[in-house]
């Protein structure tokens, strides 16, 4: 079977460039606009993330403004079937694929919630956007939410996982990614020494933790099989992120959470997104075909440019939301009202590395 990386249709002969009508809106016409389409979803309003959201963290989008791999043009992920295969050919996918992704999850794990994470986390507050569903797997938005673990896993979810922790599919033994790192460490202590050697250092990584090392030798890294299947004479199983690999098909479960998410949401408010994936703009049509109001705030082509029933405002959805939130806050006073005017003081911004800086001595980490 022939798997192939989502793409953004870009304008040509047979799809002719898509004319916004909100294309000349103005800051404060589209600071307007988004208020009111949160009026309208009358506190059942659902927002639905992607990669732009955390670049503003120091982690990278995929895409650029044009709709291509801002990294590299030639960029190819490592595909699900790649990384599960069990012979040799698995081996030179997954190793270097889990070298990359030792050095990678460092800053992930660091990263903190920028304005953006906090202005949503105000509308969650708020109650004007309950409900958040998320492509992005750092977590940040877990770290902006006001509110406790668990009642911030009954309003969000991860679409396409999490890096924090990891899985055997096998046996779905799940660990902590910490846990999980302590065992790589342990066994690639001249790996250990490149993390130590990073820090501070800005080093160029992917929204799914994967960091470019340039032209690494990874033959003698070692990446232990999972030990419960271990314990049970289980050879040979394979441990992977909680993250959906590129070929891989979301769960029944998440797809069946999300499809529900959506029809208890009045409203739909995409940001940051491409939506090149069709596990998120299935879930744009669905809201369309509900009839639900569609509101896009992001900069570049997206997959639902040109949808009816789909509006978009072609702008960081940082700056809007901060404004947005201004006129909920005027004169207004009470528990919520000061909750938010913390939160919006919380988020911390990190500008991403925008060239290869590899970690020193990389290139003799396999030998």
């Amino acid at each position: 079977m022939r798997i192939s990386i989502p793409n953004i249709p870009l304008p040509s002969a047979k799809n002719p460039a898509f004319v916004n009508p909100l294309a000349d809106i103005s800051h404060t016409d589209a600071v307007q606009r988004v208020k009111r389409f949160l009026d309208q979803g009358r506190g059942k309003g659902l927002v639905l993330t992607g990669a732009g959201v955390s670049v503003d963290s120091g982690i990278r989008a995929y895409r650029g403004t044009e709709g291509h791999y801002t990294q590299n043009p030639n960029f190819r992920p490592i595909f699900y079937g790649e990384l599960m295969d069990t012979g040799p050919k698995g081996d030179l996918y997954r190793i270097p694929d889990w070298a990359r992704s030792f050095i990678g999850y460092v800053p992930v794990r660091k990263a903190v919630p920028n304005p953006t994470h906090m202005y949503i986390a105000s509308l969650q507050r708020l109650g004007l956007a309950p409900t958040l569903i998320t492509q992005n797997v750092d977590r940040l938005h877990h770290k902006a939410s006001p509110y406790p673990l668990t009642e911030t896993d009954r309003r969000t979810l991860e679409l396409h996982g999490t890096l924090h922790y990891v899985h055997c599919p096998k046996n779905h033994h799940v660990l902590e990614r910490d846990e999980w790192q302590k065992l790589l460490a342990s066994l690639n202590p001249r790996w250990q020494e490149i993390v130590e050697e990073t820090r501070g250092r800005p080093v160029k990584m992917n929204p799914d933790g994967d960091v470019d090392l340039g032209e690494v030798q990874y033959d003698q890294f070692v990446v232990p099989s999972c030990g419960e299947c271990e314990k049970n004479g289980i050879k040979g199983s394979i441990v992977k992120p909680n993250v959906v690999f590129f070929g891989e098909t979301i769960t029944e479960e998440v797809k069946d959470r999300s499809h529900k998410m959506i029809d208890d949401a009045s409203s739909v408010l995409a940001m940051g997104t491409s939506l090149a994936t069709y596990s998120a703009f299935r879930l744009i049509k669905q809201a369309v075909d509900a009839k639900k109001p569609v509101l896009i705030l992001s900069t570049g082509p997206t997959r639902a440019d040109g949808l009816p029933g789909v509006d978009k405002i072609e702008m960081r959805a940082g700056p809007v939301l901060e404004d947005v939130l201004q006129l909920y806050l005027n004169g207004r006073q009470g528990p919520a009202y000061d909750h938010v005017r913390h939160l919006m003081t919380k988020g911390v911004i990190k500008e991403a590395p925008q060239s290869r800086t590899p970690p020193p001595e990389a290139s003799s980490a396999g030998s």
